[in-house]
């Protein structure tokens, strides 16, 4: 190979390694763009931006580490454009530089590595050329073999459970990964050092950091990677926590409500007991046609049992009081609501956690409800056994947008408390999954629809 085709070799190495660097970062954030609409267009963006600032920071020889700074920066403020969280932009950038910057400090060990395992023996610069630009081509290729796996990593374990990225979580979790591109950018300025004349790499002045620079970077992403596991774990504990929590309210509201039916059905037994004693007195004052008499006591009598409105009977007294209560409120806001709920006799259902289901599913349907035009508002509920299934359906208007998250669920509204709300549904699908069933939703002209199957355990 003579000189001229190694310099153009050279431009080529070059421009091949920065479209590497630029469709890597492109594909590493795509996934986590919140909608998938132009997603490809938001990834070229990324890719042209990438290479319009390394062409920059080149002609303007800008120090070592800049070009870091300014795309994260841009990765930042563009956040929106992208359709990503800021504080994730952010966070995603640092992991980026800091997977290309430890994959890039083991790939030079390695080549380092190899040059002195398999030295150039020839003296003929044509050979040493080729020799070099292979040996070059190599590093470019493990380079990036092990730059994409470990960004593949990183992203099968970020998308496995989003991340709460409050400003304590990006400060805990950021700390490694700027630690890790600090140290690789330290270990690149002193990989080569002009001394007399004489071009000296660390390696040959310190053969003991061929082993240690590598496993260093190695370790750093690893404390990355245990940092995303560890934090991702604590935000799984504190969601089931949350959960628990929300649940056991749940619960003892359900206990509080069927006390009050068991004092409900008491009345109504006492109200039989007396209503002999009542009809006897009446007959009595008809007798005497003493009917303004007659008509009083029936109005205090009719007064009396106005307590006694629990008309929905699903079979069960807790799926009782959930669903009265629901049609009272419903009554309330002016909403149409249908019911064609009984509640499963096979005893292999808890009826608590059939009440959870109900208690959620209603409640999300109300509050939606709420936003919808009066005339428009309707609500149905709907529960019929097939088999060895038992199959809850609720059906609800609704006005506006509903975005889902990446767990399939529709995200929460509500900004006051917001990791105490949205877990209604999370809640529901648990249980489903306790009875080996599903839970679905759909949308579908202004209709929401989701439905939930439990089977028999």
């Amino acid at each position: 190979m003579s000189e001229t085709k190694f310099l153009m070799f050279n431009h080529g190495y070059a421009f091949a390694a920065e479209f590497l660097y630029a469709s890597s970062l492109a594909f590493f954030l795509q996934p986590f763009m919140r909608t998938g609409r132009y997603r490809w267009r938001k990834g070229a963006a990324v890719f042209a931006a990438y290479l319009f600032l390394s062409w920059i920071c080149d002609r303007l020889a800008a120090p070592r580490g800049t070009f870091v700074l300014a795309v994260t920066l841009l990765l930042t403020a563009g956040a929106g454009v992208l359709d990503l969280e800021r504080p994730r932009a952010f966070l995603l950038g640092l992991l980026y530089w800091e997977t290309r910057v430890n994959s890039g400090l083991i790939a030079d060990s390695l080549y380092f590595a190899a040059e002195q395992v398999l030295p150039c023996r020839s003296v003929a610069p044509e050979e040493v050329y080729l020799q070099t630009a292979l040996r070059l081509t190599l590093l470019l290729l493990s380079h990036a073999a092990m730059f994409i796996m470990m960004l593949y990593a990183l992203c099968r374990r970020l998308k496995r459970r989003p991340l709460p990225l409050g400003r304590l979580e990006i400060c805990y979790i950021s700390l490694v990964p700027a630690a890790g591109i600090l140290f690789g950018q330290i270990i690149a300025g002193l990989l080569f050092e002009i001394r007399d004349g004489e071009l000296l790499q660390l390696y040959e002045r310190h053969p003991a950091f061929v082993a240690a620079v590598p496993i260093l970077a190695l370790l750093f992403y690893a404390g990355s990677y245990l940092t995303i596991l560890f934090q991702q774990g604590m935000a799984a504990l504190q969601e089931e926590q949350a959960a628990g929590f929300v649940e056991r309210q749940q619960t003892r509201a359900i206990r509080a409500r069927i006390h009050e039916a068991e004092q409900f059905y008491s009345r109504i037994r006492q109200l039989k007991h007396e209503m002999r004693g009542h009809l006897t007195n009446i007959q009595g004052l008809v007798q005497s046609k003493e009917y303004a008499e007659v008509e009083e006591y029936i109005s205090r009598l009719d007064e009396s049992m106005s307590g006694f409105e629990l008309t929905l009977r699903t079979g069960n007294p807790v799926t009782d009081v959930i669903v009265n209560d629901r049609r009272r409120q419903c009554q309330e806001m002016g909403i149409r609501f249908q019911v064609e709920f009984h509640y499963p006799q096979s005893g292999h259902y808890d009826a608590f956690d059939v009440g959870i289901i109900l208690q959620n599913l209603l409640q999300n349907a109300l509050e939606a409800c709420e936003k919808v035009p009066k005339s428009e508002r309707f609500l149905t509920l709907a529960g019929k056994r097939k088999g060895r299934f038992f199959l809850i359906e609720v059906r609800n208007s609704f006005s506006g947008e509903i975005a889902f998250g990446r767990d399939g669920l529709p995200e929460t509204a509500k900004k006051t408390d917001a990791p105490m709300h949205g877990i209604g549904l999370s809640n529901v699908r648990r249980i489903a999954e306790k009875y080996m069933g599903e839970m679905e939703i759909s949308l579908e002209d202004r209709v929401f629809r989701i439905t939930v199957m439990v089977q028999e355990t």
